[in-house]
């Protein structure tokens, strides 16, 4: 493996290379079928749990590939690297076990549960910048200065070898793939398992995800240079790049078939179902391969493997993703009615709907407002519900018992 990035790209060679590497320190994670994915696309759907791999995902692999190809003096010097979160951890462990001083550079709003666990595999933690590129100059800067190696997260060509290896494993679990979906934010990950399957199954076709508000490669392979966009805005952190890597994207534009947006209401949709379905935690950008299915479930050739690139997610993100998701399902109704202002409406109103198992989450009783009658009372209702089916019948009951819907 290469110590500095040369003029190319790796090749299938450097994936094999990568592997003998990983030996014992990678793990070869699980291969999950979908019951209902597979029944969505009329085809089977799996899994590459990434989400189960050592640190939460995919990145120690190729940052232990990159760390591990240093020279005896270079891994004297330390590494540094730059990442709100999963490259962080991944580098932080890869070091430790090479017996490595690292420094991570994380951004001022990085989740605390990020910052702790790259403690704790032995990375010496500084804040840096409000937001990645930000952060990512501090780490070059400290580069420069202290002569410490930087370790990219996806433009090198050790560490698209590294990522490259998940790509050997699918082809092994699942021989019989026709399509691999997979996210993409700076493109390593894609570029990696692009190379490794094309380079044994060139039928086999490769789908890249992006989110819609990072989406730097639809723009980039239309110009045919990596080129970057003015902002980036989507829930799923590990897609926040601005701009392609120059390593992955010349890989990315041969050998991957098509790159396909996600909006963040699929995102949120996709991670609610992984959640609710496969009992399995992912984070945004992990689910990105399981929204495309979900938008448009027709496009794929079965059999498929879905990558599920990651599941660090924060408890607080989680939660409102999870929100959101159940808004984009149809979970939650949000209606206004009116009653007549007399003791025990309200009361048995709540209890039509509990018994219509409609879940109320809050209630907004209003009393006086202009636009009431002398006798009249407002209720806004929040509720939860069973999906789409059951909002409809939900109000349906409500207007059959005589009540007044506004909205």
């Amino acid at each position: 493996m290469a110590t500095n990035p040369p003029a190319g790209v790796p090749s299938p060679d450097d994936i094999r290379a990568a592997r003998k590497v990983l030996t014992g320190v990678s793990r070869v994670t699980a291969m999950e079928g979908s019951r209902y994915l597979t029944q969505l696309v009329g085809a089977p759907v799996h899994f590459k749990c990434e989400n189960l791999q050592r640190t939460g995902s995919f990145k120690v692999r190729g940052a232990y590939v990159r760390i591990a190809a240093l020279s005896e003096e270079e891994r004297a010097r330390g590494v540094v690297a730059a990442s709100a979160g999963n490259h962080a951890q991944g580098v932080a462990l890869a070091a430790t076990l090479l017996g490595v001083r690292s420094t991570v550079f994380m951004p001022a709003g990085a989740p605390l549960p990020k910052v702790a666990a790259t403690r704790e595999y032995g990375a010496e933690v500084r804040t840096a910048g409000q937001v990645v590129d930000e952060t990512l100059a501090a780490a070059r800067a400290y580069a420069e200065a202290t002569g410490a190696v930087f370790i990219h997260p996806f433009d090198h060509p050790d560490v698209v070898a590294g990522q490259g290896t998940i790509g050997l494993e699918i082809l092994e679990q699942c021989p019989e793939v026709r399509t691999v979906v997979v996210g993409m934010g700076g493109g390593g990950l894609a570029a990696g398992v692009a190379l490794a399957v094309k380079s044994l199954r060139p039928d086999v076709r490769v789908v890249g995800v992006q989110a819609a508000g990072a989406a730097a490669y639809p723009p980039s392979l239309a110009a045919g240079r990596p080129v970057a966009l003015e902002s980036v805005a989507t829930m799923a952190d590990g897609m926040k790049v601005g701009r392609p890597g120059e390593v992955p994207f010349r890989i990315i534009a041969e050998l991957v078939d098509e790159v396909r947006t996600v909006s963040e209401d699929a995102l949120s949709s996709a991670l609610l179902l992984c959640l609710e379905r496969a009992k399995l935690v992912v984070e945004p950008a992990g689910a990105a391969p399981v929204a495309a299915l979900l938008a448009d479930p027709e496009a794929f050739e079965g059999p498929l493997v879905a990558v599920l690139s990651g599941g660090n997610v924060d408890p607080l993100v989680l939660q409102r993703t999870l929100q959101h998701g159940m808004a984009a399902a149809g979970r939650y109704l949000s209606l206004r009615v009116r009653l007549p202002d007399r003791p025990g409406v309200l009361a048995r109103l709540l209890g039509e709907l509990s018994e219509a198992d409609a879940n109320v989450l809050a209630v907004n009783h209003t009393r006086t407002d202009p636009r009431l009658g002398v006798s009249e009372a407002e209720v806004e209702l929040h509720l939860e519900t069973q999906g789409p089916r059951h909002c409809a019948a939900v109000a349906a009951g409500m207007r059959d018992a005589g009540y007044r819907i506004l909205d």
